[in-house]
């Protein structure tokens, strides 16, 4: 297995991991290097198969602060092809992230700002301690969320995500979750309590029609549900009935025992 100088890749439970962002002294904040290494631990872990769930987390009293200020700056220095290059990275890496075959969750606590909304975002679950802000801060420095928008606006709609890039503002735990940031919110003392009562859950669905979830939601768009769309949804649950999973669901429930993808507790 690689090694990672910004991130601790380790086992929260079985089948499930967790990749903590680990550079508490600046909150978490990412640079080139940060970047790169999520992209890569998110690929492995996606390739492996004896990962079920992965958790995103961030050490110390905040999730991340977003981009580091220092490789901000020194984009705004570099020439547009460079920026360029840059940026198609950290949205390779957004992308990974949403587009992963297995569900993800983001442990949230402290700060998430810029870029770490963007995470937060990017992941299925999001679920943070009451302690928990959020504020898409990039027009104070003279730039925009752009590679985190898509996100930002999947998760909250066009206005809200219009409102938080305008005006910088910093919400807390209980407005993003009301406006879809977040999906729970406890204490801070109970976090991770509440992410694993919701790993518990997603280890109870079945690997295949979670990859399968995650495929067909990620083409659907909120609006008329065309013939293209009835099509599409006809072929995949046709495809997926035969499938052993599927099988084996139908044949758990119905010898009233778990299906065989459930760990033993």
């Amino acid at each position: 297995m690689s090694s990672w100088t910004t991130l601790t890749l380790s086992t929260r439970a079985a089948g499930v991991a967790q990749v903590t962002m680990s550079r508490p002294d600046v909150f978490n904040a990412f640079d080139e290097t940060m970047i790169r290494e999520l992209g890569e631990v998110f690929s492995h872990l996606e390739q492996d198969d004896t990962v079920r769930v992965i958790v995103l987390a961030g050490d110390g009293k905040h999730f991340s602060a977003g981009a580091d200020l220092q490789w901000m700056q020194r984009a705004s220095e570099a020439s547009e092809e460079w920026n360029l290059a840059d940026a198609r990275v950290f949205a390779g890496v957004l992308a990974g992230i949403e587009r992963c075959a297995k569900p993800t969750i983001a442990r949230v606590q402290g700060a998430a700002l810029g870029g770490g909304v963007g995470l937060v975002c990017a992941c299925d679950i999001a679920i943070a301690a009451d302690n928990a802000r959020f504020a898409v801060s990039e027009a104070k420095f003279g730039i925009l969320p752009s590679v985190i928008g898509p996100h930002v606006t999947n998760a909250v709609g066009k206005r809200q995500a219009k409102r938080l890039a305008l005006t910088t503002t910093q919400i807390r735990a209980e407005e993003a979750l009301r406006i879809g940031f977040l999906q729970e919110v406890s204490s801070l003392e109970a976090l991770d309590e509440a992410v694993d009562a919701t790993v518990k859950e997603l280890l109870a669905g079945s690997p295949n029609a979670q990859r399968e979830i995650k495929l067909l939601f990620g083409q659907l768009e909120v609006g008329p549900v065309t013939d293209e769309v009835l099509e599409l949804t006809a072929k995949t649950i046709s495809r997926v009935r035969g499938t052993d999973e599927a099988k084996e669901g139908f044949n758990a429930f119905l010898a009233k025992r778990p299906a065989n993808w459930i760990p033993e507790e």
